[in-house]
């Protein structure tokens, strides 16, 4: 039921959606034209997905804690590295434009709910090498094999916080003066998803970009995309079927966008 779901939905924004043409708002459309369309061959590409590559050969196992909605693909508790790796991370296409949309933003601070094993950690990191980077993981073996990535790659400068995302996350913004970039990628599901957003509110400001991923994955997620884009303070979004994109710019007529990707 769930693919044949995903599936319609997929078809139903394929069909309602628009490229860049079209676009009537300065902003959506240079982030469009510059950032989401942007497919030029980057080198810092390669370096990660190597280290993508050594995890795809990693057969140890590790045990998974899960503190969210699952995993659509296999929910045994004990699971190896590389079949995390072949159905759990992002793959190279929409790493890659997380890293150019955190590129774009410019960010001083990068906010991560859900690690995983650290590859897109890794691109938002190179995306932004100045930011304060801090991925939130639910999973200490997973959160382990993320730090070992981390070393291998010779990145030091994550803070990487493991642990249920209810206790950590509010220290975390408290600790912040502001957000810059959030990318919400755990415990899909709709309550949850709607609380993260509220928790980041009272610090969002001009140039916040906030992402949330999976907004298709089930009828909750896809109610809780609802309800921020309909929230008072959201002045522009962006559906990438994939990912969300959320936007707080004053001045930009309350406009919601269904881009192809």
């Amino acid at each position: 039921m769930f693919n044949l779901t995903f599936a319609k939905d997929f078809l139903l924004h394929r069909l309602t959606s628009k490229n860049r043409h079209g676009l009537h708002s300065p902003f959506v459309y240079r982030l469009v034209d510059e950032v989401i369309y942007n497919y030029k061959h980057n080198p810092v590409y390669d370096k990660i997905e190597a280290e993508r590559d050594l995890l795809l050969v990693d057969d140890r196992q590790i045990t998974i804690t899960d503190l969210g909605a699952g995993s659509h693909v296999n929910n045994n508790r004990q699971k190896k590295i590389s079949d995390i790796t072949r159905n759990a991370l992002k793959p190279p296409k929409l790493a890659k434009l997380l890293y150019r949309l955190a590129a774009y933003t410019k960010p001083t601070n990068i906010v991560e709910l859900g690690t995983c094993l650290g590859i897109t950690t890794l691109y938002l990191q190179a995306a932004a090498p100045e930011a304060k980077v801090y991925t939130l993981e639910g999973c200490p073996q997973t959160a382990g094999v993320a730090k070992d990535v981390f070393n291998r790659a010779g990145v030091k400068d994550i803070n990487i916080i493991t642990g249920n995302f209810d206790d950590n996350l509010p220290g975390v913004i408290e600790g912040l003066d502001k957000l810059d970039f959030v990318y919400i990628d755990g415990n899909h599901q709709r309550d949850a998803t709607l609380k993260y957003f509220e928790w980041c509110l009272p610090k969002v400001h001009e140039d916040t970009m906030l992402i949330f991923d999976d907004i298709y994955w089930s009828q909750g997620m896809k109610e809780a995309w609802a309800q921020i884009k309909a929230h008072p303070q959201v002045t522009a979004t962006v559906d990438l079927y994939w990912i969300g994109l959320v936007f707080f710019k004053t001045g930009q007529a309350k406009e919601d966008f269904k881009i192809k990707v």
